[in-house]
């Protein structure tokens, strides 16, 4: 069983707006958000587009309901843009998350991503040059320390449509940053999608995970998303993910791994759906439930 002291579990806002895809949610505000995540047991939460920008107004909010921000999406441009311009809106973002209380930040690189674009996922995604790897891990290295000096861990989200999707790029990627200044964000939905075994990852890098998502996958949505050469929006539309426990990964040799290793730190469901079909309250609930079977937690 996954130690209380030391781990952590949140939900996303996500699950009930979706900032790649706003009108799924559209109805959903704020505050019925954060409510339902404290209702279905959940502490922590990554921040969302309805979130209030203003650091007083929603550590209130958030203090009523007994919840925390752990983490937070950050979008940098290390291989499209000037360095010194990912640096000053990581250093802003780091300020707002400090202030929050938050001790990572999940950092994406978004140059070249088509995540958000209408193109194949498996099919269009972008390859970087040798140049390239060297302009991002350098630049993931030089923000990394920047993070730490402030008190916080920059965490690499690995994900579907970007630079960093598939094993070979995740392992490139992790031998060509230093671990003092760069961790691993462990999603298992986004290995799970690539094609990867999340398990045979989270045992390969445990010592360098600071973060985790917990999403599952439905093999079926990724056989049409692969076979139709589907976008990965197209695919979060068709319900590619969903919450741990209701789709093909077999989470529990997966707590068993971050247990042995003496994780701390947040484990967050992370299973954006349209919420018209996936309820989020119904399913953050569920997934608190299963989440407790498997750990204790």
């Amino acid at each position: 069983m996954l130690d209380k002291n030391k781990v952590k579990l949140g939900i996303a806002p996500i699950a009930w707006t979706n900032d790649d895809m706003p009108d799924l949610g559209k109805e959903n505000t704020f505050e019925q958000c954060v409510s339902e995540m404290a209702l279905a047991g959940f502490t922590g939460s990554e921040i969302g587009n309805k979130y209030p920008k203003d650091v007083d107004t929603l550590k209130k909010a958030l203090d009523l309901r007994g919840i925390q921000i752990c983490n937070c999406w950050f979008s940098s441009f290390l291989i499209t843009k000037p360095y010194e311009e990912t640096e000053k809106e990581f250093i802003k973002q780091l300020d707002f998350l400090k202030a929050m209380g938050a001790k990572v930040i999940g950092v994406a690189e978004q140059g070249h991503s088509i995540q958000g674009l209408d193109k194949a996922v498996f099919d269009e995604k972008y390859i970087m040059n040798d140049e390239e790897w060297d302009m991002l891990c350098t630049g993931l290295n030089k923000l990394g320390k920047v993070a730490k000096e402030r008190g916080l861990s920059l965490t690499y989200h690995h994900h579907m449509g970007t630079v960093i999707q598939t094993e070979e790029e995740v392992e490139r990627f992790m031998n060509g940053t230093d671990p003092e200044y760069v961790s691993l964000l462990f999603d298992t939905g986004h290995f799970a999608y690539s094609g990867v075994d999340p398990l045979k990852m989270v045992k390969k890098y445990v010592n360098r995970i600071k973060h985790v998502h917990l999403k599952d996958i439905r093999p079926d949505v990724v056989k049409k998303v692969k076979e139709e050469h589907l976008s990965f929006l197209q695919g979060v539309r068709l319900g590619t993910f969903t919450i741990p426990g209701d789709g093909c990964i077999d989470f529990e040799p997966i707590f068993k791994e971050l247990e042995d290793a003496g994780y701390e730190g947040y484990m967050l469901v992370e299973a954006e759906q349209d919420p018209a079909i996936a309820n989020p309250l119904e399913y953050a609930i569920k997934a608190r439930k299963y989440i407790s079977e498997k750990t204790g937690l």
